[in-house]
């Protein structure tokens, strides 16, 4: 028997309930050059029956090495799944394309997909208009801010991109909140 999941209203989110955990391989996706993945086989989503609508975190562990991150599970084909893995989880966790891991997937309880940097909380806090205007964005869109503010370690910095996120988010119309445009960058010429 599969692993228990809660399944929410329809057409929202199916998580995860309790951690699933299985035999796989990193490998290079043929289609996307350079980007290596963990593969997810089809009895593993088969037995969540999420779909490809679940946010997980994910543990990959090597003999010598292991890492755990979040992300969602996109299509492989035939029924299978993958989550990417980058090179400096890669190098964390010990292991190349081809090398044979242990995965454990878990339930994600974060509200965003990510974790919220403190600096961007408390600004949104304060902010009612940019709290709305960031609610109002897509969830990747709203993962894409997360990452941008949490990928730097200094706490200014963090301030400093939350601040320019979410003025330059306030002044877009809705529908039109593009990463440059959040980012204060103009828009890309047509060629």
């Amino acid at each position: 028997m599969g692993p228990t999941i809660l399944r929410k209203m329809p057409n929202t989110e199916v998580r995860l309930k309790k951690p699933i955990r299985f035999k796989s391989k990193v490998d290079l996706l043929p289609h996307l050059p350079g980007m290596h993945y963990v593969e997810i086989p089809k009895e593993v989503v088969d037995s969540i029956g999420a779909g490809f609508k679940l946010r997980v975190v994910c543990t990959v562990k090597s003999p010598k090495g292991s890492v755990t991150f979040q992300g969602g599970l996109m299509s492989l084909g035939r029924g299978r799944a993958y989550l990417s893995i980058n090179k400096k989880r890669m190098k964390e966790a010990a292991v190349i394309a081809g090398s044979r891991i242990e995965v454990t997937l878990k339930p994600d309880v974060t509200e965003y997909g990510l974790e919220l940097p403190e600096e961007l909380r408390e600004l949104l806090a304060q902010d009612s208009e940019g709290r709305k205007r960031f609610e109002g964005l897509t969830p990747g869109r709203r993962r894409w801010i997360l990452h941008y503010v949490g990928q730097v370690k200094s706490t200014e910095k963090r301030l400093e991109r939350s601040i320019t996120l979410i003025e330059n988010l306030k002044t877009l119309p809705v529908g039109k909140e593009s990463f440059r445009a959040m980012l204060g960058m103009p828009p890309r010429e047509a060629d």
